[in-house]
């Protein structure tokens, strides 16, 4: 869903404790790509375990495939149980969700009663009859993923809007290649087992030999791949960074940041938090107009369409973020025709 509630959220892991009230490490996982909502529920569930007395470990994913990897994870951390983070991704895989607590044996609560009809633990949360109406914003490949069977014809129960579309990929290439001119080379920081990365790496590498860049992928899974995969690209003057958008560059955006500082490279990112943070420049869809317009779907469906009708639309409304600081300490010139273009400039 588009909204969030997160005193629900909270009601949640209060319920689950009192289901399993000796377990103390409990689980949340979240789907990193629907930022900031992810990063809401994550500061408000921490607070609200400190409160109960309880560790929490937050997990990722935004795929199937990782959602698996996610469960992995849980039990080496010895979590005891789980909450699942409401989002149009984890609504459509309630059958899978619910499988791997069974497998394995982790007590578990999510948003709707679809979770429990599958084989959950436990559901709470707020409901409609029949069934839910999913609309998703920023999602990053929404049939790739698996949430809707067609961008036209989407779901009877999913619709929504898209994080990317592919073609912009493109930009950020170009705009690095505006930015710091001597730029021959770029490494794009992805994840090969993404649709998504898969093809905003396509898109990159279309246009590369008309910009006169050679581009390589970086393929990353975890901090380490990212810090060794950095390190081997810089070693060659004339480099420069495009990081896609991913879960894993989300999560580990801090540890981009320092490494693109500490070897000299200009780099591009898909959102403007990194830029925010120290990053040289960003390109990518303004978010908070993704949910002004997926709260326009939400108001449809509620008098009365069909989320089947309502096709999955890409971003309308971009962004440019700029760090003059960050290009200083670079030693980069920011040409005119960038700052005039900049929707926001960091001094």
């Amino acid at each position: 869903m588009v909204t969030l509630n997160l005193e629900v959220a909270a009601k949640r892991l209060e319920l689950l404790h009192e289901m399993v009230p000796t377990v103390t490490i409990i689980a949340l996982l979240v789907n990193p790509t629907t930022t900031p909502l992810a990063e809401i529920m994550t500061r408000d569930l921490h607070a609200a375990a400190r409160t109960l007395g309880l560790r929490l470990h937050v997990l990722h994913a935004s795929s199937e495939r990782e959602i698996d990897t996610a469960f992995a994870t849980l039990v080496q951390l010895r979590a005891g149980a789980l909450v699942i983070g409401t989002d149009a991704l984890f609504n459509s895989r309630s059958e899978q969700l619910a499988a791997l607590t069974v497998r394995h044996a982790v007590p578990a609560i999510y948003q709707y009663r679809e979770f429990v009809s599958a084989g959950g633990l436990m559901s709470y949360g707020t409901t409609v009859v029949d069934t839910y109406r999913a609309v998703g914003a920023l999602v990053a490949d929404p049939v790739g993923a698996g949430i809707v069977n067609s961008l036209a014809r989407p779901d009877e129960n999913a619709t929504g809007f898209m994080l990317y579309e592919y073609s912009l990929s493109g930009k950020w290439l170009e705009l690095l290649k505006q930015i710091a001119p001597r730029v021959t080379r770029a490494a794009v920081i992805r994840e090969q087992a993404n649709a998504a990365g898969i093809a905003q790496f396509g898109a990159i590498q279309a246009l590369a030999p008309s910009l006169g860049v050679q581009v390589s992928p970086v393929n990353v899974r975890n901090a380490n791949e990212i810090e060794s995969g950095i390190a081997t690209f810089a070693r060659t003057a004339n480099g420069g960074l495009i990081v896609t958008g991913s879960a894993t560059a989300t999560i580990h955006r801090h540890l981009i940041l320092k490494l693109a500082a500490q070897y000299n490279l200009p780099a591009i990112y898909a959102n403007r938090p990194s830029v925010v943070d120290g990053g040289l420049i960003s390109y990518g869809p303004d978010r908070v107009d993704e949910y002004r317009r997926a709260a326009s779907y939400v108001d449809r469906i509620l008098k009365g369409e069909k989320p089947a009708d309502l096709p999955v639309q890409a971003p309308t409304k971009y962004e440019l973020v700029l760090n003059l600081k960050t290009a200083k300490a670079l030693g980069l010139d920011v040409p005119t025709t960038v700052l005039a273009r900049a929707d926001e400039v960091i001094e």
